[in-house]
């Protein structure tokens, strides 16, 4: 009887393991671990705003007279040219100078490309308002005797004035991402910037025949256009956005200006000269940006399946 008992037993237990084996897991499917986000891809459009500071290298203004004279019966009644009035103040040179920086703010727009992972290779066009820009120079006094009359000076100070109202630029750029968020670059191209300068003589000449006043100016303002070289740091800090930190140097040339300058007396013009002032538009820009990059005309993200 314990047999038969044991038997059944061992029956059951053998037909409840073979229908549990039957029926369907409830066992979900393995858990995988999220893709990695995609790297920030640099390819493609942006446009910014950037504001900061610049500063001159160069401010001095040179201005001096040239061979220009016109005789005067006042002064010479055998009419001949007196041209040592004129070279009096030719003989004269007056170089001012000062500060001529400022605040400077604007916008960019550029195009990136970004190959071999970790280079990116771009244009960039920019242009900056600056204010603050004008330097004023302190007068600059010179006298300078009258060759042929003991003791008659021809005496004059000049104030000059410059002033860079704007600059842009057109430029290279030329990457390495030190990490996929952080480019390093180095740029260059064309710089472009109005300028203008301004400088004012005034003089006497004293005493022989009295104190006669002398008067002149030169004035230059247009668009220059030269050269920029830096390099800057920027960081993609989002999706899209990304901030910077540039520096450039830039070179707009010498600017030269021509007038003309005059002594004269109640009734006559005792002598004239040409005057020539000469500046150099050189200097720094350190500023801070941020863009927004669109990524049009970069290739579409790969997205895994599983």
């Amino acid at each position: 009887m314990k047999k038969v008992a044991l038997s059944v037993v061992a029956l059951a237990l053998t037909a409840g393991s073979a229908l549990a084996a039957d029926l369907p897991s409830r066992k979900g499917p393995p858990i995988l671990p999220p893709p990695p986000p995609p790297p920030p891809l640099w390819t493609g459009f942006y446009v910014g705003l950037n504001a900061g500071g610049g500063w001159a290298n160069s401010t001095a203004i040179q201005t001096v007279g040239g061979p220009l004279a016109v005789a005067s019966p006042l002064v010479n009644p055998a009419g001949f040219v007196p041209l040592a009035n004129a070279f009096a103040i030719a003989g004269s040179s007056y170089s001012t100078g000062g500060s001529n920086g400022g605040f400077i703010g604007g916008g960019q727009i550029g195009y990136n490309f970004q190959f071999y992972n970790n280079f990116v290779v771009g244009i960039e066009a920019d242009i900056q308002g600056i204010a603050g820009s004008s330097s004023n120079s302190a007068p600059s006094f010179s006298a300078a005797p009258v060759i042929g009359f003991p003791g008659e000076v021809v005496s004059g100070a000049t104030v000059s004035r410059r002033n860079l109202d704007y600059i842009g630029t057109v430029r290279g750029r030329l990457g390495w991402l030190a990490t996929p968020t952080l480019l390093l670059y180095g740029t260059g191209g064309l710089a472009y910037g109005g300028v203008s300068m301004n400088t004012a003589w005034v003089g006497v000449e004293a005493p022989t025949f009295g104190a006669f006043p002398g008067f002149g100016a030169t004035a230059f303002s247009d668009t220059r256009v030269g050269w920029t070289a830096g390099g800057g740091v920027e960081w993609m800090f989002w999706p899209n956005w990304s901030a910077k930190v540039e520096y450039l140097y830039y070179d707009l040339g010498n600017v030269t200006a021509n007038g003309t300058a005059t002594i004269a007396a109640p009734a006559a013009l005792i002598a004239a000269t040409a005057l020539q002032s000469t500046t150099h538009f050189n200097g720094n820009i350190v500023r801070a940006g941020v863009n927004y990059h669109f990524n049009w005309g970069a290739p579409a993200p790969v997205v895994a399946k599983y």
